[in-house]
């Protein structure tokens, strides 16, 4: 144990010696371009420093959806994360009992940031270029048919789907003014702020929609810039470049609080760190191997060292206060129960070295920067493996979704994903582990889960569906599909003495709202 923490330790101590280098290189850079982003109306603009980057606005097909982080678009229904129900956003009100034939009342007092009213055509011309540009939205929403009819929209579907008004709330079906042509850069939506300017990879700009529906922000203003080094983002924050950081470093918690003006919050949320397995490649076909990776992971060490007791170990996707997260008994982990499990699958260990039929088994394990703890996360795990004769090789890339979906490469990766965003499990399980799903990275395709979920498409009744949901959650686990490791809290800091109304919600969707001021 004392080896695993001196491995955490030391590593940590590079990452942010390395950051500091670069945050004093950060610091020279856009000390002009924040109080130029302050001006005049300093006292109502919002500095709000996200730790992902995005190349492009395009709300449809964004994996960053920063378009309605920033408040600058909205969909037809939102999640009600109190009570973890659909709520009505723009669109009023909605019907589909039979599930296929779906009624939508728009409100009609929206009009884009261009002035243009959002009608029925407008938001039937915006679901079908999302359709149009996104295979993986064509697939979660099934639509067949759009008629618009004043604010009243028809939608068929190509199934009885019971929760497609839920898929609504996914941040790529915000609705947008498609007849502009710059949607990439500059989208027209209906959220309380427009797009000012847009620098991809650093910053955006936005400013108050005068006309916006559900009321004006008191403020002018907000800067939504992007850094991926967690370490910088404390230091920005501690400067007082910025006004509120998204997922601080979490070492330098305590130096935050320490300063007196600086509010950190820790939310619990629906999120999920994973172990992703490549089931295409030959070693992870073997169950027994993926449960070997699983008994691997030290999850509550990782919890204490890494995240600081600001998550909790994970024994499936979805969080345990959940209606449809099974009751998981508990299953052997550590080093000997996965050199077991290795041994079932035909390796022995020969001089230090685990192998089958002459050849070490390797991993490729892919990591990425913009979550801090993941690439310690696969550090450990790759000293542990070590320990047991495995090789492990750890590649960092940059957006995980776009590398994994178009590269084989790979056998693991460490990943975040967020699992009950809408308050039902169907969006993550069928993202996930359906054939057709847009996150299906391990390559599951496995008749018997694809069948469990296909039932929970079309089942209304919610004690079933959570049925369903727990059926399907315990064939993930028993055949090891992925690893979970632990349940993150979000964290963010902000300057209290100026920052008014921030929420951190579950969902991690809605961040710069109307109600957001400074004091």
């Amino acid at each position: 144990m004392q080896f695993y923490k001196n491995i955490i330790h030391k590593r940590i101590i590079n990452v942010i010696g390395l950051a500091l280098f670069l945050v004093i290189l950060l610091a020279a850079c856009s000390s002009d371009d924040a109080n130029e982003a302050g001006g005049e109306n300093e006292d109502k603009h919002l500095h709000f420093l996200y730790n992902f980057a995005t190349n492009s606005l395009d709300p449809n097909v964004d994996s960053s959806y920063v378009p309605i982080r920033a408040g600058v678009t909205e969909t037809l229904v939102r999640l009600d994360e109190e009570n973890l129900t659909i709520s009505p956003w723009l669109a009023e009100s909605w019907e589909g009992d039979d599930g296929k034939n779906w009624t939508l009342h728009l409100r009609e007092d929206v009009t884009f940031h261009n002035g243009n009213p959002m009608d029925a055509e407008a938001v039937k011309a915006s679901l079908e270029r999302t359709i149009e540009e996104s295979s993986a939205m064509k697939n979660a929403l099934k639509i067949e048919s759009i008629e618009a009819d004043g604010y009243t929209l028809h939608i068929t579907t190509t199934e009885p789907f019971p929760e497609f008004v839920s898929e609504l709330v996914n941040p790529n079906v915000s609705i947008i003014d498609v007849t502009e042509e710059d949607i990439i850069n500059h989208p027209v939506g209906t959220g309380p702020f427009e797009v000012a300017s847009f620098s991809p990879g650093s910053k955006l700009e936005v400013t108050r929609y005068d006309d916006y529906w559900d009321g004006a922000s008191p403020l002018d203003g907000v800067t939504f810039s992007f850094n991926e080094d967690a370490n910088a983002r404390t230091m920005a924050l501690l400067s007082d470049q910025v006004d509120i950081v998204y997922r601080p470093e979490v070492e330098s918690l305590g130096e935050l609080e320490a300063k007196g003006n600086i509010t950190v919050e820790s939310t619990a949320t629906f999120r999920v760190h994973q172990m992703t397995m490549n089931m295409e490649r030959e070693s992870l076909k073997d169950v027994n191997v993926r449960r070997a990776v699983d008994a691997l992971i030290d999850k509550q060490e990782i919890v204490d060292s890494i995240l600081l007791g600001h998550a909790e170990p994970a024994k499936g996707p979805f969080l345990p206060s959940l209606p449809f997260a099974p009751s998981y008994g508990d299953k052997p982990s550590g080093p000997d129960a996965a050199k077991e499990y290795l041994e079932e699958a035909g390796y022995t260990m020969e001089d230090g070295v685990m192998q089958k039929d002459g050849e070490q088994l390797s991993f490729t394990l892919l990591t990425y920067p913009a979550r801090a703890d993941l690439p310690l996360i696969a550090q450990v795990f790759q000293s542990d493996a070590e320990q047991l004769g495995i090789d492990v090789e750890i590649r960092q890339i940059d957006i995980p979704e776009e590398y994994m979906a178009s590269n084989r490469d790979w056998d693991i990766a460490t990943y975040s994903n967020l699992t009950a965003p809408r308050g039902d499990a169907g969006y993550y399980l069928n993202a996930t582990y359906h054939p057709t799903g847009a996150l299906n990275f391990s390559g599951a395709e496995v008749p018997e889960l694809t069948a469990i979920i296909d039932e929970l498409n079309q089942t209304v009744d919610q004690e079933k569906r959570n049925e369903l949901a727990e059926q399907a959650a315990d064939y993930v686990d028993e055949n090891a599909i992925n690893s979970f490791v632990l349940h993150p809290s979000t964290i963010v800091a902000y300057n209290d003495e100026k920052v008014k109304n921030w929420v951190t919600t579950k969902s991690e969707y809605y961040m710069i709202t109307n109600e957001l001021d400074v004091k």
